[in-house]
């Protein structure tokens, strides 16, 4: 992979603006060049004038480059020192609270006090505890991404300066690295690294009993270059064709097959199952752009960034179920001949993707599933509780969906009116008024 690219997948999109201006920088050395063979510069003099001038024009650039970063790296270091001085006096506050003695193992003993207080206050200290492991591994995050910032900024000038040597046959580009790059404090400070092992022996040590192993697997942090897996890929593009193909199956099954009357309430039937695959897709290409133009949907909707579904997740479930849907059409379109009732099929497809979302079993994206199921519970009780953004998104998305509501109602009534009048197994289902 060529460094602009891995650069690109690497950058935090918020600082997107800080990093080094690694394009630009390469496209300043490939227009000296481009002019300097146009030119058709001979004599060796005027050569190395021009390449002079070039130099004296690239090396200001990188100068103001480093300064840049120099100075929002400080910037950020600071604030991590005074984000981890008050995590430090929170913790304290909290160990006081509960009269805690700072000798022995610190959380057992925490534990041990906190088990003699009245149900209210051990809820609130529970809850306090909570809250103080999550700013510690927002934290923790942070501090690795400032880690990876010192570590990109430096290979793009030594990546840089490399490409300057090579294509002007020269090695004042790695001296200039040596003299400004080498010793700048965005890459000599190891403030950093420090203040990363202190985090991980206070989280440990006052949180987690002890034990490292489970301190390391809250704190730990994906790669930052977490591209998707092939795997998910190729479902994606599998079922994306099978839908695709399906699609057109159910399009010229039923132009031969179904009466008009037959359509209208396949149509009320399947409407709102489809309207949610498709909804679904749209989401999936809404993270892909919001990703794309550095926009952090993860803070934003305070999403855990060690386990969120990407744009290709969102794009491969809306997929499956688009063929689980396409499917449950053929299915009901062809019922004769397999001697089964036809209205049966869309309540099947209604029935499995609500046992889906409610599944309780750690599989098919648990996290994301009962965050949505959390976030919905929240739009419903909204007057009563505080709103937060991804509420607020939620509910807006959701005056979005109403025909998908007004078909679910219509799906009640149905099947309601289906049970009582004994009709459930009749070939064709009998049309009712929403």
């Amino acid at each position: 992979m060529k460094f602009a690219e891995h650069l690109a997948a690497h950058i935090t999109p918020e600082w997107r603006k800080q990093y080094i201006e690694y394009e630009d920088m390469k496209t300043m050395l490939y227009k000296a060049i481009e002019t300097q063979i146009s030119s058709e510069v001979a004599d060796r003099d005027v050569l190395l004038q021009y390449r002079l001038k070039v130099d004296e024009q690239f090396f200001k650039f990188c100068e103001k480059e480093l300064n840049k970063i120099n100075t929002f790296f400080a910037e950020k270091l600071a604030e991590a020192t005074r984000k981890f001085a008050s995590l430090q006096n929170d913790l304290e506050l909290i160990k006081n609270k509960t009269n805690f003695s700072s000798g022995g193992d610190s959380t057992n003993a925490m534990k041990t006090i906190i088990r003699r207080l009245d149900p209210r206050e051990l809820s609130s200290q529970n809850r306090k505890v909570h809250d103080m492991k999550l700013a510690f591994s927002e934290f923790y995050l942070s501090l690795v991404l400032l880690q990876n910032y010192q570590n990109l900024n430096f290979t793009g000038f030594r990546k840089i300066m490399k490409k300057h040597d090579k294509l002007f046959e020269t090695d004042s580009g790695s001296k200039w690295r040596e003299e400004h790059v080498d010793s700048a404090p965005f890459y000599t400070n190891k403030n950093v690294g420090t203040l990363i092992e202190d985090t991980e022996n206070l989280f440990t040590g006052e949180l987690e009993s002890g034990d490292r192993g489970k301190a390391m697997k809250r704190l730990r942090v994906p790669p930052l270059n977490d591209h998707q897996s092939p795997w998910v890929t190729f479902k994606v593009g599998f079922f994306s064709g099978a839908f695709t193909v399906l699609l057109v199956v159910v399009v010229i099954t039923g132009m031969f097959r179904q009466s008009q009357d037959d359509w209208k309430l396949v149509f009320r039937l399947y409407r709102g199952t489809f309207l949610i695959c498709l909804f679904l897709f749209l989401i999936g290409i809404n993270v892909y752009g919001w990703k794309s133009s550095g926009v952090n949907h993860v803070l934003i909707f305070e999403l855990d960034p060690r386990d969120h579904l990407s744009d290709q997740h969102l794009i491969e479930i809306a997929s499956v179920f688009s063929v689980f849907w396409s499917l449950s059409v053929i299915c009901y379109l062809y019922s004769d001949l397999f001697a089964v009732p036809a209205v049966i099929h869309p309540l099947i497809l209604v029935l499995g993707m609500i046992a889906f979302l409610f599944n309780p079993l750690p599989m098919f994206r648990r996290n994301a599933r009962f965050w949505l199921i959390k976030i919905f519970s929240r739009v419903l009780v909204a007057p009563f509780v505080r709103v937060n953004f991804a509420d607020f998104w939620l509910a807006d998305q959701l005056n979005s969906l109403v025909p998908v509501f007004m078909d679910f109602q219509y799906f009640a009534c149905f099947y309601t009116s289906s049970f009582t009048s004994n009709s459930w197994f009749e070939r064709r289902g009998k049309k009712i008024e929403s």
